[in-house]
């Protein structure tokens, strides 16, 4: 028997689309291969009869049930897992070459977890601030000319998705923190962090990149999550006890002094 992804489990999300027409040709993308979780996030324009003029009547269903958000961290805080899709190579973050890579190694992960694969703008893709909330990212190989339509990139990526396939039923990844869990870990640590002087507070986004890095190898669970943010609220409230005491302290040492 062969095992492939759960696809109810995965979703397109299309980050600051700026025309109809690719948000229709993308669902029709999707309905070709069986996908049917679209979320359009702070479109540039939103016409549904043009979105429904390039879905066809066949992507119909993909189309009535699109979610619409205002920004990109509210689409992805129920999701456990996100990949972003790049042009470019290079840099801190580590890039898949190979959607049928990526396909293969979320096998596991769509049995237990969901899955959403963001899509940037037509003109410049996803932006750093846009992939700070992806655990992995993934590049579609071209020849010479990397600039694909919103559409045939969505197109290449389900078409991979659909047709991964394992002969053998492999372990599920247990259910990982959403990407909501991982904000508010993010958001405590790194207030922690700049308060005892290890991250730097004019640029924080620097260090805490590395840090969001390696919580996405290890793969955090909900309880991870807490975990770790409890020991930064203990490590702050030492901390402000610590400095308090030490204020007490310097006070009492003064007034004894000024009494001589």
């Amino acid at each position: 028997m062969t095992v492939g992804i759960h696809r109810d489990n995965v979703a397109i999300v299309l980050q600051r689309p700026r025309y109809p027409e690719n948000i229709g040709a993308a669902a029709r993308a999707m309905r070709n291969m069986g996908f049917s979780q679209l979320i359009v996030v702070s479109p540039g324009i939103w016409d549904e009869e043009r979105i429904r003029r390039l879905a066809t009547h066949a992507a119909g269903p993909v189309v009535d049930t699109i979610r619409r958000c205002d920004d990109l961290q509210t689409a992805l805080s129920p999701f456990h897992y996100v990949i972003g899709t790049t042009a470019r190579l290079g840099g801190q973050r580590p890039v898949i070459k190979s959607p049928e890579v990526l396909a293969q190694n979320l096998i596991p992960l769509s049995l237990t977890n969901t899955i959403a694969i963001v899509f940037g703008p037509e003109d410049r893709g996803l932006t750093a601030e846009d992939l700070k909330y992806c655990h992995q990212t993934v590049n579609i190989p071209t020849v010479n000319f990397s600039s694909l339509n919103l559409a045939q990139a969505v197109m290449v990526i389900c078409y991979c998705l659909s047709t991964a396939g394992r002969p053998d039923l492999p372990p599920p990844t247990p259910r990982l923190a959403n990407r909501a869990e991982l904000d508010r870990l993010d958001a405590e640590l790194t207030e922690t962090l700049v308060r005892i002087g290890y991250v730097n507070p004019e640029n924080p986004d620097y260090w805490m990149s590395r840090i969001r890095r390696f919580f996405a190898r290890i793969g955090l669970r909900a309880g991870d999550a807490g975990i770790l943010r409890g020991i930064c609220r203990q490590i702050r409230t030492y901390g402000e006890r610590q400095y308090a005491e030490g204020r007490q302290a310097e006070k009492s040492s003064t007034g004894r002094e000024s009494a001589f």
